[in-house]
């Protein structure tokens, strides 16, 4: 059904038995899978040297295929991203490639957008997602489907029930339209975000992009709330936060709480920002370090539509 090259610009490929899943199984499905050939590599905790890993990146954006497919997150892009021949790549994405992955993609994702306006995909990794145990989360095959197919054109989800978001009334009339009680819509936003630790590591490099108007979605594994709390604090007080239109909590996996936290947790977190600013504030979206993910588009324009406890993220044909 479509090529699909898979390569590792981050940490080293330590469960390999779920790195040969994961392509058998993307094999089994009718794709023809290419595998970087540094793709096992390793140098220190790295899937081989920074050069290495440039390299990588530079193979999977001449490659041709449909879809260039992480192996796994990690650590490592950030320190390579002065290296990358970003308009090479945002060639390749003009070709019909498209870059697929998260955790520490977001920085090449970030950086990508900052440099080209270019739109990757935060989604699947091959050996987190594809190469799991048993059978992989059929929403996310589904969506990673649709986006080989070429047919997606959106994910929605339910919010939680703990809290109805802000209302319409704190959007701006020309950037909402209301069609009854409770509903929200805001038009034409760029969507952008990823992995809040990634994201934060870039602001004031040359390598954040400057969104104004945008959907900011983030996720992230293993921070406790009041790390998540100092991280947006930070972009909240260099005024990233107020500038968008909409700011969506995906999945914060991983988190381990003390005693002397007395009730503060990320419910907490999410009602102090909520506090703090005058645009909507959303949670649920089934991103980040879990089996259940959809794919989002990351540099695209969407529209973001809020019925009651029903959200939808729109982008159409990209």
């Amino acid at each position: 059904m479509a090529h699909i090259y898979i390569f590792s610009p981050s940490s080293a490929v330590r469960d390999k038995a779920a790195f040969r899943r994961g392509v058998k199984r993307l094999a089994a499905l009718g794709h023809e899978v290419e595998v970087d050939e540094a793709a096992l590599a390793v140098h220190m905790r790295f899937a081989g040297d920074d050069v290495t890993r440039i390299a990588a990146i530079h193979r999977a954006a001449a490659s041709g295929a449909d879809v260039a497919l992480t192996s796994r997150g990690g650590y490592g892009l950030t320190r390579i991203l002065p290296g990358i021949a970003y308009k090479k790549v945002a060639k390749a994405i003009e070709g019909g490639t498209q870059f697929v992955g998260l955790s520490d993609f977001t920085a090449f994702q970030l950086a990508l957008l900052a440099k080209t306006g270019a739109i990757s995909w935060a989604g699947p990794a091959l050996g987190e997602d594809f190469g799991v145990e048993g059978e992989p989360d059929d929403i996310m095959e589904a969506c990673f489907d649709d986006l080989v197919q070429d047919q997606g054109e959106g994910a929605g989800w339910r919010l939680p029930l703990e809290r109805v978001p802000n209302t319409p009334e704190i959007v701006a009339k020309k950037d909402r339209e209301t069609m009854g009680n409770g509903q929200l819509v805001m038009k034409n936003a760029v969507l952008w975000g990823g992995n809040l630790s990634v994201l934060v590591a870039l602001l004031g490099t040359p390598y954040w992009p400057e969104v104004k108007g945008g959907v900011l979605f983030i996720e992230d594994v293993n921070e406790h709330p009041f790390r998540i709390e100092r991280m947006l604090t930070q972009l909240l007080q260099a005024g990233v936060l107020a500038r968008q239109k909409a700011i969506v909590f995906g999945q914060f996996t991983g988190i381990r709480l003390a005693p002397h936290d007395k009730g503060y947790k990320l419910a907490t977190v999410v009602a102090w920002l909520r506090s703090q600013l005058k645009v909507p504030v959303l949670t649920g979206l089934p991103f980040g370090h879990v089996p259940t993910k959809v794919l989002l588009p990351v540099g695209g324009k969407v529209d973001l539509l809020v019925e009651g406890r029903d959200a939808l993220v729109v982008w159409g044909h990209l």
